[in-house]
């Protein structure tokens, strides 16, 4: 068998292998929640009786071990099951929130990748110069910003003082795309500017590597300026040890995103995960928190075959582990 295609097999195995597991995880830990989810639909005057009797109509009285195999079975089949609370379907109470996400996530990626990878190399590449110790010293004090409180001083910033743009809320494309790209600037800011300081100081590491090898001095005698011999023959062997960290950043950026959803009271799913979780409505609970781990793991999949494309060390070891596996 071909060795990129077995590499790929096993990575898919170990994919699928995960997702088992987390999802069994996800299912007892949402089940530890405090509080009964028929008590609370019900209220604090419902009788013993009524309680046990929406426990049996829920399934709630089924053992745990049955009740994961039904959800489990809903979620390969791509049916998430109904709110216990309002009966409508959990892909129909997401779909909204999980696209205000996605925006934010993916802009927030593109904002930081264009920030970091300049000044990462401007740092790299000045890094004995006064200018290049400034954008160092600026992407360490951008890495000890918690991405809420960028939010909060750019709000302060450009939403108070300025009044540039909305503090909060959030607008559809649909609806008005002026105000819904107005609405999303503050929020990407926010997780771009954290995210892209942390990039920005791995891609120097990278590149302050590249600039030592002995192609680069090669190619600097034969006539290649420094920057031109840096992005000629440079920027692959660089980016192959940046794909791992861009991945473990889109990680980093999911997170951030439910928090700063809440900072700029936007619709996306952190917010809805903390509603589901406050009305006990467990199902969506489970739904939502699936979802964030599924992409975890899919993202990780996806950089290590990445990885296993890029290098050719990999293709004729399939054995080696990546760098992402490793972690």
């Amino acid at each position: 068998m071909n060795p990129i295609v077995r590499a790929v097999l096993i990575r898919l195995a170990t994919l699928v292998a995960s997702l088992l597991g987390s999802s069994l995880v996800v299912f007892l830990a949402v089940q530890t929640l405090p509080g009964d989810l028929a008590g609370a639909i019900l209220g604090t005057s419902a009788t013993p009786e009524r309680v046990a009797a929406l426990r049996a109509e829920l399934g709630l009285d089924r053992p745990w071990y049955v009740r994961y195999g039904d959800w489990l079975a809903g979620f390969v089949r791509g049916d998430l099951g109904s709110s216990a609370l309002n009966g409508e379907p959990i892909w129909q109470l997401i779909d909204g929130p999980l696209g205000v996400t996605v925006w934010l996530v993916g802009f927030g990626m593109l904002v930081s990748i264009a920030v970091a990878l300049p000044l990462g190399l401007w740092s790299a590449m000045r890094r004995r110069h006064a200018d290049g110790v400034i954008v160092n010293a600026l992407s360490h004090i951008g890495m000890a910003v918690p991405a809420f409180l960028a939010g909060l001083l750019l709000t302060v910033v450009f939403a108070v003082h300025l009044r540039w743009l909305p503090a909060n809320g959030f607008t559809p494309l649909v609806v008005d795309p002026v105000a819904w790209a107005r609405s999303l600037v503050l929020p990407v800011l926010s997780l771009a500017l954290v995210q892209g300081a942390m990039l920005t100081r791995y891609v120097r590491s990278a590149f302050v590597e590249v600039l030592g090898e002995d192609y680069l001095r090669t190619a600097r005698s034969i006539g290649w300026t420094r920057l031109g011999a840096v992005l000629r023959h440079g920027m692959r062997p660089a980016g192959l040890s940046l794909v791992t960290v861009v991945g473990l950043m889109l990680v980093s950026l999911l997170v951030g995103a439910i928090v700063v959803e809440q900072v700029f009271v936007l619709p996306g799913l952190g917010s809805t995960l903390l509603r589901a979780v406050t009305q006990r409505d467990l199902l969506l609970v489970q739904g939502i928190v699936m979802l964030l781990v599924a992409a975890v793991l899919v993202i990780n999949a996806v950089v290590d075959m990445v990885f296993l494309l890029l290098d050719p060390r990999l293709r004729r070891a399939p054995s080696t582990r990546t760098p992402a596996a490793a972690a």
